[in-house]
């Protein structure tokens, strides 16, 4: 399987583990499976931690996902246009990016976010 994470499931996945359901834990431990975070995470996760409202080394970002054994997957003009295009089901631009690079990238996007489920992309709901 080839997921993508949303930005919670990122951040319990490093800091949080026991947060995430066991299926997710499966899933996300699964060696067979290809894990990705998107650039947007990243971004998502500075603009929070710039308003206080969330504490993680971003500096390190590159190395967490390294350790994790997730791979990044970087922000292109096809997921913005595909982003622009989707249905405003949800106005968190963070979250539309993940939802196109899901359906661009043929990936299943891991998320607890109901929202989410309203948008015609594969969704693991941990």
């Amino acid at each position: 399987m080839r997921l993508l994470l949303d930005t919670q499931i990122l951040i319990w996945a490093c800091a949080m583990p026991e947060r995430l359901s066991g299926a997710a834990r499966e899933a996300l431990m699964e060696p067979r499976n290809d894990v990705f975070v998107s650039a947007a995470s990243a971004w998502e996760m500075v603009v929070k931690r710039a308003l206080g409202r969330l504490e993680f080394p971003v500096d390190q970002f590159g190395v967490v996902l390294q350790n994790m054994g997730f791979t990044a997957l970087p922000m292109t003009i096809a997921h913005a246009l595909a982003a622009g295009e989707l249905i405003r089901h949800h106005d968190d631009p963070f979250d539309r990016m993940l939802v196109a690079q899901a359906r661009t990238e043929g990936l299943t996007l891991i998320s607890e976010d109901t929202v989410m489920r309203r948008y015609d992309v594969p969704l693991f709901t941990p």
